[in-house]
């Protein structure tokens, strides 16, 4: 009956693995056409010493990064190409990973950013109208190790018990002593800046959905917004930018150019922008001192609005502090409540630090966004300039889009200011 059942699946051209008696390795048939890829086997290390078998389904190799969790049953491509993920390894807590493959359109950066990727059940026959290849040639395409048959709830319990921990998975080495010394020695995610890392290192306007560098020098004093009087002119700083944020700035009537994240002030006020954007971006803000203090020089000059790290940032130029979350918050179910309207909204977010509510006392600014799980702050209002932000994602991509309001919010406070 079992014989049966296998050359069933195989005329469907589903994926079925098989065992190479000669080198160990197991490999699974992608189609009915015979194509087939290794699947290695592999081990993921945590600092604390916990490891988990697994095996790879992109090949050899080795990586390693923070190990978090992401609980949205959809969207792993913009999870893989999302820029705050920069060093980490990061698990899907919905069991069934890469079965609609991947496309060009649903990317959120011009590379994928994960230093890993873990699941529990690989999907190597993907089925999508849109789908152009397989996750797993995408990823190996771009250097990037995936893992499956690893028991991701048992490690998001472990990551919800002990906060998210240095790890790293390897095909290479499979000594669990060894490995676990390597993930001590891994880098911390706390007083590293990141965002050097995923930031333009040039302008771009956004054309065609796609970035267009401009040439111009940003200080040359030339005007470099094309629709001004159009459009409110905003400057955006990209300090890891997702790709839809800029798309919902545009649909919000802005014309968007992004900066590095290095930019001065007096350059930014040098283009004479209607707003100012702060973007979403890996790691601890603390580090990022030139951004805070560029950010602080821009508080009283036009409205701003933070997203995420942008928000994080903007709490540190008023004088708070921030902190590490123990396991973060990622995924597209996050409930956060509008303290003004007393409305709640399911949210997609992604992030591993937070503002301190305490800090923040007597800085004239108002929480606006709780939330409901670990009572957070999730948004920021100043009480008396056109300023604010949120620590959740309103753009989703992926996830819900019940704070998409936010960018009219943003454009309204452009044209009454």
């Amino acid at each position: 009956m079992g014989h049966v059942i296998i050359e069933h699946t195989r005329m469907l051209g589903c994926a079925v693995d098989g065992r190479d008696d000669k080198t160990g390795l197991i490999t699974r048939n992608k189609n009915n056409f015979g194509k087939k890829t290794a699947l290695m086997k592999a081990l993921l290390a945590l600092e604390d010493g916990r490891t988990f078998s697994c095996r790879s389904f992109t090949g050899p190799g080795e990586t390693s990064g923070e190990a978090v969790f992401n609980t949205s049953m959809t969207g792993y491509q913009e999870v893989l190409t999302d820029p705050s993920y920069r060093g980490q390894m990061v698990t899907m807590t919905y069991p069934l990973i890469g079965n609609y493959g991947v496309n060009p359109d649903d990317v959120e950066s011009d590379r994928i950013q994960v230093a890993g990727f873990i699941v529990r059940e690989y999907q190597a026959f993907h089925s999508n109208y849109k789908a152009t290849e397989s996750l797993a040639d995408y990823l190996k395409a771009q250097g990037i190790m995936g893992v499956d048959e690893l028991d991701t709830r048992a490690l998001t319990r472990h990551l919800r018990i002990h906060g998210a921990l240095r790890s790293v998975m390897s095909t290479d080495d499979l000594n669990p002593e060894s490995l676990v010394k390597k993930a001590r020695m891994t880098r911390s995610m706390v007083g590293c800046d990141l965002v050097k890392e995923v930031s333009c290192a040039k302008a771009y306007r956004w054309t065609n959905n796609a970035p267009e560098f401009i040439e111009t020098p940003l200080a040359s004093g030339a005007d470099l917004f094309r629709d001004r009087g159009k459009r409110k002119a905003v400057v955006a700083f990209d300090f890891g930018i997702k790709y839809n944020i800029i798309r919902c700035l545009e649909t919000a009537g802005c014309e968007v150019i992004v900066v590095p994240a290095t930019t001065s002030a007096e350059t930014v006020k040098s283009l004479n922008p209607d707003g100012v954007f702060l973007s979403n971006g890996p790691g601890d803000p603390e580090p990022l001192t030139y951004a805070i203090d560029t950010v602080r020089n821009l508080i009283d000059y036009r409205p701003l609005f933070g997203i995420c790290l942008g928000h994080q940032i903007l709490s540190l130029a008023f004088g708070g502090k921030t902190y590490k979350l123990k396991f973060g918050h990622r995924g597209g179910n996050q409930p956060v409540q509008n303290m003004f309207t007393k409305k709640v909204e399911i949210t997609s977010q992604n992030h591993g630090f937070a503002a301190d509510i305490h800090s923040l006392a007597d800085k004239d600014l108002d929480v606006f966004h709780m939330n409901l799980n670990d009572n957070t702050v999730e948004g920021l209002k100043h009480r008396k300039l056109p300023v604010f932000g949120v620590q959740y994602h309103p753009e989703a991509s992926p996830g819900p889009h019940d704070a998409a309001y936010l960018f009219d919010e943003f454009a309204k406070m452009m044209k009454t200011c």
